[in-house]
C-alpha cells in the first residue's frame, strides 16, 4: 500500500494541475491587462477633455474680462450721455425762452411794420396828391 511519489500518473496529474492553474492565472491576468488598457485609454481621453476644458475656461475668462471692461466703458458712456441730455435739456429750455422772446419781438415788429405800411401809404398819397394837405389835414402823415 505504499506508493511512490514519483510514479508516472501522479506526476502527469500534478503537472496537468499546475498547467491548468497557470492557464487560469494567465487568462485572468490577460483580462485584467485588457481592463487596465481600456482604463488607460479612458484616462487619456479624460486628460484631453480636461485640457480642452482648461483652454475653454481660459478663453471664457478673457471674454468675461473684456465684457467687464466694455460694460464699464458703456456705463461711463451712459453717464456722459445723461450729462449731455441734461445739458441739452437746459439748452432747449433756453431756446424755448428765446422763442418766447422772439414771439414778442415779432409782435412788436408786426406792429411796427403795420405802422410803417400805413405811413408809407400816407406818404405815397401825399406825393401823388400834393395839394391834399390844404383840405383838412395840415400834413398827410
Amino acid at each position: 500500500m505504499y506508493r511512490r511519489v514519483n510514479s508516472g500518473g501522479f506526476i502527469v496529474l500534478t503537472t496537468l494541475g499546475i498547467v491548468i492553474v497557470m492557464a487560469l492565472f494567465t487568462w485572468v491576468m490577460y483580462g485584467m491587462a485588457q481592463q487596465v488598457f481600456k482604463m488607460t485609454d479612458v484616462m487619456v481621453e479624460l486628460n484631453q477633455s480636461f485640457k480642452s476644458m482648461v483652454v475653454t475656461q481660459t478663453s471664457m475668462a478673457a471674454d468675461m474680462h473684456a465684457m467687464s471692461l466694455d460694460m464699464a466703458k458703456m456705463r461711463g458712456n451712459t453717464s456722459h450721455m445723461d450729462q449731455n441730455i441734461a445739458l441739452m435739456n437746459g439748452k432747449i429750455a433756453d431756446m424755448s425762452g428765446s422763442v418766447r422772446n422772439l414771439s414778442g419781438v415779432m409782435l412788436q415788429m408786426n406792429a411796427s411794420m403795420s405802422k410803417m405800411t400805413y405811413d408809407v401809404g400816407q406818404a405815397t398819397y401825399a406825393v401823388s396828391h400834393p395839394m391834399s394837405y390844404m383840405w383838412g389835414k395840415p400834413f398827410p402823415f
